[in-house]
C-alpha cells in the first residue's frame, strides 16, 4: 500500500488547488479524480459556459455596432465552431491543470475513492492508499427532481453543452444564476426561451434593483419571457419537444433545461468507515478551518454546503491544506464576491442593501449609473449601476453591487475596499484614472456622503 501525507479526493477548483499547496509545503501528496481533471468547474460549469457567453456577447455587439460607426453585414452565429472554441479552451485548460500536477511531484489516480477506514482510500473498490490527512473535495451535481420525464429534449445544464445545435426554443425551469446565465445565452443566439421560476422574482440573491436592472434587459433587449410566481407542473415530453403548465397557461418548447439547484457529492464515499455521514441536506459539515468531525479528514467547497462557487472552493483547498500540514491552523477567507454573467453581468460582495433592511442594519447607500460615466457612454454600454453599502455611524464600506458591463470584473475593486475596511469617505479620495468605468465606484462613494460630483445632488426634504 503507498503512503502520502496528504490525500485529495476530486481534482476540482478546490481539490487541485489544495494538492498543489500541500506539495509546496513539502508533503508527499495524492490526488483522486473519479472524471476529468479541472472538474465540474472546468469541464461542464464556469469555464465552457463562459466561453459560450462570450462566443454570444461578441455576437451581439456585432449586430449592435453600427451605433458605433461600424456596419457589418451577413453576421451570423456559428454554433458548432462556438463549441469548438469552448472545446479547445477546456482541453487547454484541463491540460494545464494536469502539468501542473505533475510538476508537484503529486502523485494521480484515476478512479472512485472510498473510505476503508480515516487514513486509507480504496480506488475503484480495490487498490488502496494510505493517508496523514485527506481533503474531500467531491464538489456537486445538478439536482434533477423525479417528477421531471426522461428524454433527450429534458436536459441539465451539463446536458444542453453536450448539444451539437441550440433548439428554436426553450422552457428554462429555474431562475437562479445558472439558469438565468444560460437563458441569455440562448436568447442572444436567437432562441425563443422561456424562463420560470417558483418564487416571486428570478436571481433571488442580488437586491432587487439589480434584478429590476437584468429582467428588463432580458425581456425587452433580448426577447425572453419571464414567468414568475408559479410552478411549472404538468410537465410531459412528445416528439418534438415538451410542455407544461404555469398558472393557467400551457407552454411548449423543443427543450426542457432544468436548473433547479445542485446537490453535494457523497455517493460512494464510504463516510461511515471515517466516522463521517452527511447532515440532514446531505452535506459534509465543516468548520471555518476546513475541519470534519474526524480529526484527520478535511472537507472544502460545495460538498460543504457554503458558498457553492469556484473561487471559494480554491481558498478554502488552500487553507485546508495548510491546516492539514502547519501546527498553528487558520480560519478560511468569509468575503466571497459573487459574480453572475448574464447580459448584463452582475457582481456583489458583502452585506446586500436588501439583506442590511432585512437584519436591521443602520447603513447609507451610494449609487452611481453608469448612464453618467464618460467611457460607458464613448463604449457605448450604459446601462446598470454600482451601488455601496456602508454603513450609517462610520462609512465603513460593508458590501457593493455592480450590475452592467464589466460587474463581473469591477467587483474585484469592491472586494479589495472592503476586506481592507475601508470608508466611503477614504474610497471617495482614492484617484482612478479616467475615462473608465472604474471610476464609478468613486463617484458611488461620494453618492454615500452626499457629494458625487457628476450626478444631480439629491432632492432635500422639505418642512
Amino acid at each position: 500500500m503507498e503512503s502520502y501525507d496528504v490525500a485529495v479526493i476530486g481534482a476540482g477548483p478546490g481539490g487541485y488547488p489544495a494538492a498543489i499547496r500541500a506539495a509546496q509545503l513539502g508533503a508527499t501528496v495524492a490526488i483522486v479524480e473519479k472524471e476529468h481533471l479541472g472538474g465540474t468547474c472546468l469541464n461542464f460549469g464556469c469555464i465552457p459556459t463562459k466561453a459560450l457567453i462570450a462566443s454570444a456577447e461578441t455576437y451581439m455587439r456585432i449586430r449592435h455596432a453600427e451605433a458605433l460607426g461600424v456596419v457589418a453585414k451577413d453576421v451570423h452565429a456559428d454554433y458548432a465552431a462556438m463549441l469548438a472554441h469552448k472545446n479547445r479552451v477546456v482541453a487547454q485548460l484541463k491540460g494545464g491543470v494536469k502539468q501542473l500536477l505533475t510538476a508537484n511531484g503529486i502523485k494521480q489516480f484515476s478512479g472512485t475513492a472510498s473510505f476503508r477506514d480515516r487514513n486509507t482510500l480504496a480506488i475503484n473498490g480495490e487498490a488502496a492508499i494510505n493517508a496523514r490527512k485527506i481533503i474531500i473535495a467531491t464538489g456537486s451535481t445538478s439536482v434533477m427532481p423525479t417528477f421531471l420525464p426522461k428524454g433527450p429534449n429534458v436536459v441539465e445544464s451539463r446536458g444542453l453543452l453536450d448539444l451539437a445545435a441550440l433548439p428554436q426554443s426553450m422552457i428554462v425551469m429555474g431562475g437562479g444564476y445558472i439558469g438565468c446565465e444560460l437563458a441569455c445565452m440562448a436568447a442572444a443566439l436567437g432562441v425563443k426561451v422561456t424562463v420560470v421560476e417558483l418564487l416571486h422574482d428570478i436571481l433571488q440573491l442580488v437586491d432587487a434593483d439589480a434584478r429590476r436592472e437584468v429582467r428588463t434587459h432580458m425581456e425587452k433587449q433580448l426577447g425572453m419571457r419571464i414567468l414568475t410566481g408559479s410552478a411549472l407542473e404538468n410537465i410531459a415530453t412528445e416528439r418534438d419537444g415538451v410542455h407544461g403548465r404555469v398558472g393557467n397557461e400551457t407552454i411548449f418548447a423543443e427543450l426542457l433545461l432544468c436548473a433547479v439547484g445542485r446537490k453535494p457529492v457523497t455517493e460512494g464515499l464510504n463516510l461511515e468507515a471515517a466516522g463521517l455521514k452527511p447532515n440532514q441536506s446531505g452535506f459534509i459539515e465543516a468548520d471555518e478551518y476546513c475541519r470534519t468531525r474526524a480529526a484527520n479528514i478535511f472537507a472544502i467547497g460545495d460538498v460543504t454546503g457554503k458558498v457553492q462557487l469556484a473561487h471559494y472552493a480554491t481558498a478554502q483547498g488552500i487553507t485546508a491544506a495548510e491546516n492539514a500540514l502547519v501546527a498553528k491552523p487558520h480560519k478560511h477567507e468569509t468575503l466571497v464576491p459573487n459574480v453572475i454573467f448574464t447580459a448584463p453581468e452582475i457582481g456583489t460582495v458583502g452585506l446586500g442593501e436588501d439583506e442590511a433592511v432585512r437584519l436591521g442594519v443602520p447603513i447609507r447607500t451610494g449609487k452611481f449609473r453608469f448612464a453618467s460615466l464618460g467611457k460607458a457612454l464613448a463604449a457605448g454600454e450604459t446601462a446598470g449601476f454600482v451601488k455601496w453599502v456602508a454603513d450609517a455611524p462610520t462609512g465603513r464600506l460593508l458590501g457593493a453591487t455592480a450590475v452592467g458591463p464589466h460587474a463581473t470584473e469591477l467587483i474585484a475593486t469592491a472586494t479589495i475596499a472592503i476586506r481592507s475596511e475601508q470608508t466611503a469617505g477614504e474610497l471617495g479620495r482614492t484617484i482612478m484614472a479616467h475615462p473608465t468605468f472604474s471610476e464609478s465606484w468613486m463617484e458611488a462613494a461620494h453618492a454615500v456622503e452626499g457629494a458625487s460630483i457628476h450626478a444631480p445632488p439629491r432632492k432635500r426634504a422639505t418642512v
